[in-house]
């Protein structure tokens, strides 16, 4: 009998202690709960949910010639008026009129052309007007067989644009496959013209792919210019639809990869960049291994901007795609694959000025900088 009570009394002190130690717990838990909701905690703060990320499209579409676009613009596609009289704006309007430049400002009908020139960056487009490509796409005119280059005018625009007293110039140009360096001669020659009439100007040139040849894409890269750019325009499954077929993904990452591996030979560093144009149908998924194989190319600088259609002849707009989405791409590019810098916005072109004070800050301080031997990933 007393084995039995004993057994009995152990059997009762351990289920005593058993609720004692589940009692002990669930007070822990409940102190720990308040003391994390008063934020108390050393070395704890509660965590707040992460932002969800602003929806895009996640069913890949194809864009088209005459499909139907969405039903209204947005309202934030605004872009600031041009200055009056007297505006920088204004005095630049009148020297590009008067020496007959081309801009792409206003060959594609920017909507920037005002915030850009207000702000001391201009972009001009060299090797005349006509494009021997036709991009579903772009509203420049086209040509197969162009009107040659005029032999003056790289110093007529070195010129110009010295007169202007800007800080920082985009040189552009059409495509011209019927040149035997697509233009890569006169670009090198503006560009030296230029640097040694205003030396502290930044010059970007903004050029095609040269059909992949090599030696025009590492002869540009080593002229002078502060930064090579050259535009993916669209995620690899939308080139062939969106693109002139000339062009294509891989050939673009190609000559972006030969640009920055031959700049170790150019007489100060050089920046690498691309732009792309969302609502064509891409999806974010596409947009990140867009983004990994930029950065595995070396590219340094990545734009993000919203495509509209020129005209009933050119590609229908799948999605206007909201700010936020264009906000969550640049902190992605930044923080998450490495760019040294992306502008990203429904208003942002290749050639926005949006970057570029950071652009003059960025290429000072790598000039500074000792020199590396140039790796990709």
């Amino acid at each position: 009998m007393r084995r039995c009570a004993a057994s009995a009394l152990l059997l009762r002190d351990a289920r005593a202690n058993a609720i004692a130690a589940k009692m002990h717990d669930r007070h822990l838990l409940l102190v720990l709960l308040l003391r994390c909701a008063a934020g108390v905690l050393e070395g704890v703060r509660p965590q707040q949910a992460p932002k969800p990320k602003t929806l895009h499209l996640k069913t890949p579409k194809t864009p088209s010639v005459l499909a139907p676009m969405p039903d209204t613009r947005p309202s934030w596609f605004k872009a600031k008026a041009p200055g009056g009289p007297g505006s920088r704006y204004a005095e630049l309007r009148k020297s590009i009129d008067a020496g007959k430049l081309n801009t792409v400002c206003d060959e594609a009908a920017c909507p920037n052309a005002g915030e850009c020139w207000e702000g001391g960056t201009a972009t001009i487009m060299l090797l005349g007007e006509a494009c021997t490509r036709g991009c579903r796409f772009c509203n420049v005119k086209t040509d197969t067989a162009p009107p040659p280059p005029s032999a003056d005018e790289p110093l007529e625009a070195a010129l110009a644009v010295a007169s202007w007293g800007v800080d920082y110039i985009v040189l552009t140009s059409v495509d011209r496959d019927d040149l035997s360096d697509g233009g890569a001669g006169h670009f090198a020659k503006t560009v030296g013209l230029l640097k040694e009439l205003q030396p502290s100007i930044l010059v970007e040139c903004l050029v095609s792919d040269f059909a992949g040849a090599y030696e025009p894409c590492t002869t540009l890269a080593t002229c002078g210019l502060d930064v090579y750019a050259h535009n993916v325009e669209t995620v690899e499954r939308l080139q062939s639809r969106v693109r002139d077929p000339r062009a294509n993904y891989e050939q673009s990452l190609m000559q972006l990869r030969r640009a920055k591996a031959a700049s170790v030979d150019a007489p100060s560093p050089i920046l690498t960049k691309t732009s792309l144009m969302l609502g064509l149908g891409e999806t974010r998924d596409e947009l990140r291994r867009t983004m990994a194989d930029l950065r595995s190319n070396g590219v340094d600088v990545v734009t993000f901007g919203q495509y509209l259609r020129p005209t009933e002849k050119h590609l229908s707009v799948v999605e206007y795609v909201h700010p936020d989405v264009f906000d969550e791409l640049r902190e992605e590019a930044v923080s998450e694959f490495g760019f040294e810098y992306c502008a990203s916005g429904p208003m942002v072109r290749s050639s926005y000025k949006a970057g570029e004070f950071y652009l003059q800050n960025l290429l000072e301080k790598k000039r500074r900088e000792p020199e590396v031997d140039v790796e990709f990933g």
